[in-house]
């Protein structure tokens, strides 16, 4: 079963391939649903998928915006000018499928989640348009998605979201950011309002504001909490389903790096219990973590309080970019101090404790106790390319082996 990533510029395409993805996803400036993930220009998208290449690696390229009817040639010939490189072309709009059948296209089609496909005759639909693949809604159930996998079997891919963030709306289709704020989710541009905080006014009390929150039998609206499914990768690849993907184009390198490490890792056959997966994966900033529908029903368990948290207290503060010779070079993100202990998080998914020199040795050679971004600091431990540090609570690195710095 692929294991399928996000990739918002081309920093994150390489450590998604890094840290095991089999395939990435991602976007260009014109035609994505993410407007604001940085996007590919067409050059970047044809070295991003010639990496890809190299490394055995897929590539799907995002067209899954809903497009004005001025805006099809446009689509279509990013679509040609990649159509010889990119491994899939994601759709949602029938116009958009019908136009690059149309058009000659030989790349493969993929039906994003943006088509709410719920069902397999839906599905056998899709695939007598000639597309590839489905990305089956999130409002599925396990057990639904096993019907659906019994009736397509050989006829057509299905693709199951993982992991990441959860629109509270039918699998995107929402026009809440276009009502208050003018940016139009089915555009790309979504600002999330979904994610504020409200209260409720009562028509004949003018002026009393009241709160909503959530407790256990609270009121529940609107923004849902993190998915994460790891649970249940085994039993969805038994199904047959062909793929599983991770949300999250608009996520920093650090998300990349521990989230696809940790889907890897259970791909490959670790096991871990659900108290220190979560852990793991509490390390990035979220809203919580849901089964969602898969479990075959909502409850207000799976919604979120909004604010973003981290069972670990971890902080991206820096990334190695080059290594050899017994040295390291990191690049700073957030400020790091001398002589401070730092987690690290290397592509093969094994954490461990590094501890900063007293003081610092910048790559110009000049000594330092503290760094901020975009400084380059030197470390005295040959650490693998694209390997992370973080700042984390240090009751999480109990029992956690030092690196020699």
């Amino acid at each position: 079963m692929e294991l399928l990533a996000p990739a918002g510029n081309i920093e994150k395409l390489r450590y998604a391939i890094a840290y095991g993805a089999d395939s990435v996803y991602f976007g260009c400036e014109f035609g994505s649903l993410r407007s604001f993930a940085g996007n590919f220009t067409l050059d970047e998208a044809r070295e991003g998928l010639t990496y890809l290449h190299e490394k055995d690696k897929k590539g799907y390229v995002t067209l899954n915006i809903y497009p004005f009817s001025d805006e099809y040639e446009k689509l279509i010939r990013l679509a040609k000018e990649l159509d010889a490189a990119a491994d899939g072309f994601i759709v949602a709009d029938m116009g958009v499928l019908s136009a690059i059948k149309e058009a000659g296209i030989k790349t493969d089609i993929h039906i994003s989640t943006q088509a709410n496909t719920t069902s397999w005759q839906a599905c056998l639909a899709y695939s007598r348009l000639r597309a590839k693949r489905v990305n089956l809604a999130r409002e599925l159930s396990f057990e639904q998605i096993k019907e659906i996998q019994r009736e397509t079997a050989g006829k057509i891919e299905t693709e199951v979201f993982i992991h990441g963030s959860v629109c509270f709306s039918y699998s995107g289709r929402c026009a809440m950011s276009d009502y208050m704020t003018g940016f139009r989710a089915n555009r790309g541009e979504c600002k999330h309002p979904c994610r504020w905080k409200y209260a409720v006014v009562e028509e004949k009390r003018e002026g009393e504001y009241m709160p909503v929150f959530e407790d256990e039998r609270g009121l529940y609206l609107f923004n849902s909490k993190d998915l994460a499914l790891f649970e249940y990768v085994k039993r969805l690849r038994e199904a047959g389903v062909s793929s599983i993907k991770i949300e999250g184009r608009m996520k920093s390198i650090h998300y990349i790096a521990a989230v696809v490490s940790f889907y890897r890792q259970v791909l490959d056959g670790v096991e871990f219990s659900r108290e220190r997966a979560l852990d793991l994966l509490g390390r990035v900033p979220n809203r919580g973590y849901s089964e969602g529908f898969m479990k075959g029903s909502i409850t207000p368990d799976d919604y979120s309080v909004g604010k973003s948290i981290s069972r670990a207290s971890s902080r991206f503060v820096g990334n190695v970019i080059d290594s050899g010779k017994g040295k390291s070079k990191l690049m700073v993100r957030n400020k790091i101090i001398a002589g401070e202990r730092l987690e690290v998080l290397r592509p093969d998914g094994k954490i461990s404790q590094i501890a900063l020199p007293e003081p610092m040795v910048r790559d110009d050679g000049k000594r330092i106790e503290f760094a901020n971004n975009p400084q380059i600091i030197v470390l005295d431990a040959e650490l693998p390319e694209f390997t992370i540090l973080c700042r984390v609570d240090r009751n999480i690195n109990k029992g956690q082996k030092d690196e020699k710095v």
